[in-house]
């Protein structure tokens, strides 16, 4: 379903993840650089973008998001803007809703009702550093939430319709006008956002337990 959904027909090999945080890689289509042909690859970047000019690597833990109505002008993401711009696979994400200062914030786990992958506007670089230490690094943009989400959060990462996938890849169009009609918030019908439990808070749980419905202990 993956190779179909995003023109890709070599996959490196992966397991489904449940649960994943920033700094750890995610699963990014974008054009092969320095092909001889132009294609889509499937490759794990890290996530939390690193510019290239950045003295340090964690500075990534800061970037993993970006707004997609400001990155073409912002010094961390105007570069990949014009020449590295990706597709970042997944098939559902995590938001938290604040529930007053004494409760917990909600989790909810947002996915398409059918199940089928999607993707996200992501930017990806490419940083080496003093002892030749070498990262590629990606961000995720963000946009105005839809109506789903916006009891939820007042923002939502950018999904883009499979459509938009070939002009969000060809950087020969960086014109941030061009562009911006991809970056709207996508419609709520096909998505869901489910309440889960909070076993998903901590980064190193793992498993589908992180996307089980939030049981309610008084019905």
């Amino acid at each position: 379903m993956i190779a179909e959904q995003f023109a890709v027909f070599e996959l490196p090999p992966f397991a489904p993840r449940f649960n994943v945080a920033p700094s750890q890689p995610v699963a990014v289509v974008r054009l092969s650089p320095g092909g001889a042909e132009p294609g889509r690859e499937l490759v794990w970047l890290r996530w939390g973008l690193v510019p290239s000019w950045a003295k340090d690597p964690a500075v990534g833990n800061r970037m993993i998001n970006a707004r997609a109505e400001t990155a073409p002008e912002k010094p961390a993401f105007r570069a990949a803007w014009k020449r590295r711009r990706c597709l970042v696979a997944a098939d559902g994400f995590y938001e938290w809703q604040s529930r007053g200062s004494r409760r917990p914030k909600q989790p909810y786990f947002i996915h398409r009702l059918d199940d089928r992958p999607f993707a996200f506007a992501g930017l990806w670089e490419s940083w080496e550093g003093a002892d030749h230490s070498y990262l590629e690094t990606c961000t995720i943009l963000t946009t105005e939430a839809n109506e789903l989400m916006r009891p939820i959060h007042d923002r939502m990462p950018v999904i883009l319709a499979s459509e938009s996938y070939e002009p969000w890849l060809d950087v020969s169009h960086p014109d941030p006008r061009a562009l911006a009609p991809l970056l709207r918030p996508p419609p709520s019908d096909p998505l869901e956002a489910l309440p889960v439990g909070t076993y998903v808070n901590r980064p190193t749980n793992e498993g589908p337990k992180c996307i089980e419905p939030e049981r309610d202990l008084f019905s």
